[in-house]
């Protein structure tokens, strides 16, 4: 990624050190310590290979280069090079210590295909060029309507290199209930999707305006995502920029992601999610959620984001949930985060409903030990912090140090429906509305909901939002 960029968001972080009247409450001193020192490994990059291209060979033994030209590949960005990359991809899959290249300069036209595994070990899919989607919504693959790009079942494999996956979403918006109200809500491809996979590395690559979602990590463990660049407009519907589902050990960094929804979206059944030096905006900011849809359990834990800036979103930080839920969503941090006119900079919702309408239910996903911490900048709207929190399962152990967040042109709040938790150093605006621990409105974190490993995923292959 570029330096200038990664200097520049760092000077852009402000954190605001003081003292206020709020201190911690004894009984909730070993929690804060837990939640401002809990965190997920970070691999040194030293110890992942690395290939300059065209390289078949490398310090650590021979590399076999597969060119997808050499299987007729004709990268004119007209002709198809589906089965180019098909065949390319069985050679490369079969072979140890295999890097497949798509050269620079080439535009190569490929549809829709699932690129599955396993493979030999040490594989490196080097894509310097571009990869074009077809543009023709009508023309797509009636047996893979939820996929463009997928790599399934495998193992210590690496995509680097800095060329383009474009989807050729501008027809699929187009078509979008959102844009055209005359249309049918239905899915749409995801550029490029990672699944059933384990320690997997992901760098430098640009994927730009996919059909729906850009990038899914969806049962996966240990993967590593940096300095990837996500682009679409601010108005194409549904595209998220990076999407995790499903997973454990996920670290995302030095990522620049521009699009219509939600940059980072957390979802369901995962755990051990750390994202740092996160560039975001336009979109709908960093989400975890929605979870519980449709009376669904929904269980994620142990989220960090370490360096964040946002610029113009919809939202910042936001955990998101559905009434008539259940699971919970547990011991997460939001620190040193800068955000520039986002209308809801910190946003707790357990009423989340993209419908018309949402009957009101009981049942709702656990929220708890959520941490903001070094959180500054500018809000569009009159209520800078919103915790949304169900009667029945409220919020319980927000916590709020070093918290300054301002609009430009009034004065602003915080807003707490059935939240509970306490603030230290700096807060502002003042989040005395907050319950303290010992009001009945605190419901204990020791309710009894199921632990991630006992959950029963669901059994689709595709965990991916229909459009709505």
């Amino acid at each position: 990624m570029d330096k200038f960029f990664l200097l520049s968001l760092l000077g852009m972080l402000i954190i605001v050190y003081g003292v206020s009247g709020s201190i911690v409450p004894d009984g909730d001193i070993d929690m804060v310590k837990e939640l401002e020192s809990f965190d997920i490994e970070e691999e040194d990059d030293s110890a992942v290979d690395t290939y300059a291209v065209p390289v078949w060979r490398s310090e650590h033994g021979s590399k076999i280069l597969i060119n997808v030209d050499s299987f007729d590949a004709v990268g004119d960005g007209v002709t198809d090079d589906t089965m180019a990359f098909r065949k390319a991809w069985e050679t490369a899959c079969s072979s140890s210590n295999s890097v497949l290249l798509v050269p620079k300069e080439g535009r190569y036209l490929v549809n829709a295909t699932k690129f599955k595994g396993p493979c030999k070990h040490g594989m490196v899919i080097q894509i310097e060029g571009t990869i074009v989607a077809p543009g023709e919504p009508e023309n797509w693959d009636p047996k893979l309507p939820r996929q463009w790009l997928e790599f399934t079942k495998l193992s210590a494999a690496t995509f680097q290199g800095d060329g383009i996956i474009d989807g050729s979403g501008e027809k699929w918006w187009a078509e979008s209930c959102k844009k055209n109200k005359s249309r049918p809500c239905k899915g749409a491809p995801t550029a490029l999707t990672i699944e059933s996979s384990s320690n997997i590395r992901v760098k430098g690559l640009t994927i730009q305006n996919s059909q729906q979602m850009h990038f899914i990590i969806a049962r996966s463990k240990t993967v590593r995502v940096s300095e990837v660049r996500v682009s679409a407009p601010g108005d194409s519907p549904n595209t998220d920029g990076i999407h995790i589902t499903q997973s454990t050990n996920v670290v995302v960094e030095n990522c620049k992601i521009s699009t219509g929804d939600d940059c980072i979206s957390i979802v369901n059944a995962s755990s051990g999610i750390k994202m740092k030096r996160i560039s975001c905006g336009p979109g709908h900011g960093i989400s975890i959620g929605s979870l519980g849809k449709d009376n669904s359990t929904g269980i994620v834990t142990k989220v960090v984001l370490d360096t964040a800036f946002l610029r113009e979103t919809t939202n910042g930080v936001r955990i998101k949930t559905w009434q008539g839920g259940s699971g919970y969503v547990r011991a997460v941090r939001f620190e040193n985060v800068r955000m520039e006119n986002v209308e809801n900079p910190i946003i707790i919702d357990q009423f989340y409903c993209d419908h018309t309408t949402c009957e009101p239910q009981a049942s709702a996903v656990k929220i708890s030990q959520i941490m903001y911490r070094n959180i500054s900048g500018t809000t569009t709207s009159k209520n800078a912090m919103k915790f949304a929190c169900s009667d029945s399962f409220p919020c319980s152990n927000i916590i709020l140090s070093n918290v300054n967040l301002e609009k430009t042109d009034g004065t602003v709040e915080t807003y707490c429906h059935a939240a509970q938790g306490f603030g230290y150093g700096v807060v502002h605006p003042s989040a005395d509305c907050l319950s303290s621990s010992d009001n009945d409105i605190a419901a204990s974190d020791e309710t009894q909901v199921p632990e991630l490993e006992a959950v029963q995923l669901p059994t689709e292959r595709h965990i991916v939002h229909t459009e709505l």
